[in-house]
C-alpha cells in the first residue's frame, strides 16, 4: 500500500519539527513554515493530507486552505489553532477543511484524525469508481451498436428516459432488452434509486402476485409473515417486468390498477398502499397478437405501450457483430487471464455469416467459448463452438458473407446484393474496406445507397471513409 503523505505547516519550528518526529513512523511527512513553502511542496509532491496552523506569522491558514483546494490534486485539509471556537470550526468547514483540531495538540488524536480523513477519501473514491463502473456497464454508451437498425433505439431511449412514461421493450430473446431497461433507468431522473427486476416467466401465478404486491401474514398457506412486494421495494425508482406476456389474467387486472392508480394492495389485505414507480416491461412475444386472441388485456397493453422500443435481432444488424465480438473477446480474455487479443479472419467471417437465432446472448456465449478454448493470441474458426463449424449443417458457408438487404430493396422485393467473398488472410481493417469498396462499386459511388446496402447510416459511412483516407 502507498504510504500516506502528510504536509505539516506551522510557523513555529519546534511545533512542525515535533510533529514530523511524532508522525514519521506512520506517514511520509513534509514540513513548511509559511504559505509559499507549503504551496511549493503541494505543487511538487502528491500530498494526501495538509495539517496547517490558523496563524502563520502574518498569514492566514484559512487562505492557504483556499489555495490548496484549488490545486489540480487538492489535499485533505485539517486546521490547527490555539484560538479554538465554534465560529472558527464552522468557518473552516465552510472553506473546505475536512476537520479542525485545537492546540495544545493531542498527538494520538491528530494521528487518528489524519487516518480517518484518508480512509474517508479512499471510500469516497471507491464509491465514485463503483458508480462509474455501473454507469459504464449499463449506460447507453455501453450498448454496442453502430448499425442503422440500432439508431432509432438509441434515439427513443434518450428521448424517453427522463420522463415517467411506461415503456414496452419488444424483441426476440437475447437481443438486449434488459440492457435497455438499465439504460432507461440510469438516464432517468431517478438513477440513484432502485431498479428492481422481476422475471415474470419464472414464477407461478400466485407466487408472481406475492412477488409483485407482497402479502400479509396468513394470506395463503405458508404465508407465515408479512412480505413487502417488488412494487413497494421499487418505490421512488424503476420496476422492470421481464417477459410480461407470461402473466395470467388475474395478475393483469391487479397490474392495471397499480399502473392506473399508483396504488397496490398486498395479498390478504384491502388497505391500499401508494407507490411511486416507473414501470418498464419487456416481452419476446407479440402482445398485440395476444390481445387479438384474448390472452392479454387490451387496456393493460395500452397502459404498458405508452412508448414502444423494438429491439432488432442480430441478423438484422450484422455490421454490429464484429464490434460486439471484439468487445466480448476483451471482456472474457481479461476475466480468464487469457492472451487472446483478436479474432482470425476465418472466425470473423463465420461470425458475420451466421444467422444467430439466439441473438447477442448466443454470440456472447460463442466468444466466451472461443476465448476459453484458445491459448494463442488469436481465436480461429476451430476454437469456436460446434454449431459454427463448416460441417455443422447450419446456414452460412465458411467464406460466404450473408447478404444485407436495405429497407428499400426489401420493400421493392428486390434480390439483395451479396457482398464479396474475402480471402482468409485479410485482417479486419482490410475486410471492412473491401465491404465498403464493393458497396460503393455496386451502387456506382452513391453514398446514400451504399450506406443502406451496408446497413449503416450515411454519417457512419462518411466517418469510415474519412478514417480510410478516402473522399467523403
Amino acid at each position: 500500500m502507498t504510504e500516506t503523505t502528510v504536509l505539516i505547516v506551522d510557523d513555529e519550528k519546534h511545533t512542525r519539527e515535533g510533529l514530523r518526529l511524532s508522525f514519521e513512523d506512520e506517514f511520509d511527512v513534509y514540513i513548511a513554515a509559511n504559505t509559499a513553502e507549503a504551496l511549493q511542496v503541494l505543487k511538487t509532491e502528491n500530498i494526501d493530507v495538509m495539517v496547517t496552523d490558523l496563524r502563520l506569522g502574518g498569514e492566514d491558514g484559512m487562505d492557504l486552505i483556499d489555495l490548496a483546494l484549488k490545486l489540480p490534486r487538492p489535499p485533505i485539509c485539517i486546521l490547527m489553532t490555539a484560538y479554538g471556537s465554534v465560529e472558527v470550526a464552522v468557518e473552516a468547514m465552510k472553506r473546505g477543511a475536512w476537520d479542525y483540531v485545537s492546540k495544545p495538540l493531542n498527538i494520538d488524536e491528530l494521528e487518528l484524525t489524519i487516518k480517518r480523513a484518508v480512509r474517508s477519501r479512499t471510500v469516497e473514491s471507491e464509491n465514485v469508481a463503483l458508480k462509474k463502473q455501473v454507469e459504464q456497464r449499463y449506460g447507453l454508451e455501453r450498448i454496442i451498436g453502430d448499425s442503422a437498425a440500432m439508431q432509432p433505439v438509441f434515439d427513443i431511449v434518450r428521448q424517453v428516459a427522463p420522463t415517467r412514461a411506461t415503456v414496452l421493450i419488444e424483441g426476440e430473446s437475447g437481443t438486449g432488452k434488459e440492457l435497455i431497461a438499465h439504460a432507461l433507468h440510469n438516464l432517468s431522473g431517478r438513477p440513484k434509486s432502485k431498479l428492481v427486476i422481476v422475471h415474470c416467466a419464472a414464477l407461478s401465478a400466485q407466487l408472481l402476485e406475492s412477488e409483485l404486491f407482497g402479502h400479509e401474514r396468513g394470506a395463503f398457506t405458508g404465508a407465515t409473515e408479512r412480505r413487502i412486494g417488488r412494487f413497494e421495494e421499487a418505490d421512488g425508482g424503476t420496476l422492470f417486468l421481464d417477459e410480461i406476456g407470461e402473466i395470467d389474467v388475474s395478475t393483469q387486472v391487479k397490474l392495471l390498477r397499480a399502473l392506473g392508480e399508483r396504488t397496490i394492495e398486498r395479498l390478504g389485505s384491502n388497505k391500499p398502499v401508494k407507490v411511486d414507480v416507473r414501470v418498464i416491461a419487456a416481452t419476446n412475444k407479440d402482445l398485440a397478437e395476444l390481445v387479438s386472441k384474448g390472452d392479454f388485456r387490451d387496456d393493460l397493453y395500452f397502459r404498458l405501450a405508452v412508448v414502444k422500443i423494438a429491439m432488432p435481432p442480430l441478423r438484422e444488424r450484422r455490421e454490429d457483430i464484429v464490434l460486439l465480438a471484439n468487445a466480448f473477446l476483451r471482456e472474457f480474455a481479461e476475466e480468464n487471464g487469457k492472451p487472446v487479443r483478436e479474432l482470425a479472419p476465418d472466425a470473423l467471417q463465420r461470425l458475420v455469416a451466421y444467422d444467430w437465432p439466439g441473438n447477442v446472448r448466443q454470440l456472447r456465449t460463442a466468444i466466451e467459448h472461443g476465448v476459453v478454448m484458445s491459448n494463442a493470441a488469436r481465436i480461429g474458426l476451430r476454437h469456436l463452438p460446434t454449431f459454427l463449424q463448416p460441417d455443422s449443417g447450419d446456414a452460412g458457408g465458411l467464406f460466404e458473407v450473408k447478404p444485407l438487404r436495405s429497407a428499400n430493396a426489401a420493400a421493392r422485393n428486390e434480390s439483395p446484393a451479396t457482398l464479396p467473398t474475402l480471402a482468409a488472410d485479410l485482417d479486419l481493417a482490410r475486410m471492412e474496406a473491401a465491404f465498403i469498396d464493393e458497396a460503393l462499386r455496386r451502387t456506382k459511388n452513391n453514398r446514400t445507397e451504399a450506406a443502406r446496402l451496408l446497413g449503416i447510416s450515411r454519417r457512419t459511412l462518411q466517418r469510415k471513409l474519412k478514417d480510410m483516407g478516402l473522399p467523403e
